[in-house]
């Protein structure tokens, strides 16, 4: 016999209309305790990640992509480059006159000392008129007395001239470093034209998106990152999308990876986002990050209280730092650092703030060499 089953079991909800089979009451209350728990799960990860439900977090800030943006990307990337490479330089030049001039001072001092027995050799010399040999004859008593003279004479000839030599060479010496020392003032020089040359090309390009000379937040007590590696001269060498970058699927360049492993190491880990595909500037080259400022991610709202403290102090660390590093420029909040000054950036064509990505509100950009 079938059991008989309450009516009001089987009549099909409004969510099963599709035909399919009937919930029971024990569906009913998985189906609830599924839901609660997916709330629950959804909460827990707000709570965690600092999130509000009414701002979401974003895996890459759009900063734009115009072709006046793009232009401005290539135009700066051209200049910072070009100072960085100047500074170097400057920089491996000031490096080479200072090692040159320790040294000269050493071999002047053992000049000076050579010249008091050049002195003393010549007033010698001239008391004595070094006949040498014939001197010796004719003053030798027997042949042994006359060899011991001769080997005694030889000795002393050997000697006079070897320190005459020294002094010789000592001399060559300092005219040579001398020589060097003016070739690496010429260098710095050319390297301090050049690096205004790029300053000048840089604000051009700036001005054309209204890049005004500004003032930016630096922190004096921003921790010293390592120095990136160099090349034996002090150049920076040129690197390639060679390595896997750990923020994404994409790659980066030593020299970035680097950097941002710096900032890690510093106390700065919020999240990072590197290499990105498309688009213009630096980011599909693997030579740039952005640093969100919100412990959740990138937002899309401005970065306040908490948030922008910590915007200002990263921005600070990578200019600190960016000699030591090879950092092109640092964009932050409206303003842009670059060839050791503040501009305004407002790629973004709005107010400051209004477009958080284009706006770097949300986030710190940065461009290596």
């Amino acid at each position: 016999m079938t059991p008989t089953v309450p009516l009001r079991q089987w009549v099909v909800p409004a969510d099963r209309l599709d035909g399919g089979p009937p919930r029971t009451p024990h569906r009913r209350t998985r189906r609830r305790r599924a839901a609660y728990l997916t709330l629950l799960l959804a909460a827990v990860f707000l709570v965690v990640s600092g999130l509000s439900p009414a701002a979401p977090a974003f895996a890459e800030p759009n900063e734009g992509n115009s072709k006046t943006l793009a232009k401005l990307r290539e135009n700066l990337d051209a200049a910072a480059k070009g100072y960085l490479e100047a500074q170097a330089e400057l920089e491996a030049a000031q490096a080479s006159q200072k090692a040159l001039a320790a040294e000269l001072t050493a071999a002047e001092s053992e000049l000076e000392q050579l010249r008091v027995f050049v002195g003393q050799y010549a007033a010698e010399a001239y008391k004595t008129g070094r006949l040498g040999m014939v001197s010796l004859m004719i003053n030798g008593t027997s042949p042994g007395s006359l060899l011991t003279k001769a080997n005694a004479m030889d000795r002393m000839t050997q000697r006079d001239e070897a320190r005459l030599n020294d002094y010789r060479t000592h001399k060559q010496e300092i005219t040579a470093k001398k020589a060097a020392i003016d070739i690496q003032l010429k260098l710095q020089q050319d390297a301090v034209k050049n690096m205004e040359k790029r300053k000048k090309a840089a604000d051009a390009a700036l001005r054309a998106v209204d890049g005004r000379d500004s003032t930016g937040y630096i922190n004096p007590n921003s921790p010293l990152a390592k120095p990136a590696p160099r090349n034996a001269n002090g150049s920076w060498p040129s690197e390639s999308c060679s390595v896997n970058d750990p923020t994404t699927s994409g790659c980066i360049t030593p020299r970035t990876l680097w950097a941002m492993n710096q900032a890690k190491a510093n106390g700065f880990k919020r999240y990072v986002s590197c290499h990105r595909s498309g688009g213009g500037g630096e980011h599909p080259k693997g030579r740039a990050c952005d640093f969100a400022s919100a412990t959740g991610g990138f937002t899309n709202y401005s970065a306040s209280g908490g948030d922008r403290t910590y915007g200002n102090n990263l921005a600070s660390f990578f200019i600190k730092n960016a000699s030591r590093l090879g950092v092109m420029y640092v964009i932050w909040y409206c303003k842009i650092w670059i060839n050791g000054g503040w501009k305004t950036y407002d790629s973004a064509g709005s107010n400051c703030g209004d477009n958080p990505a284009g706006d770097h509100t949300n986030h710190v950009h940065l461009s290596m060499l």
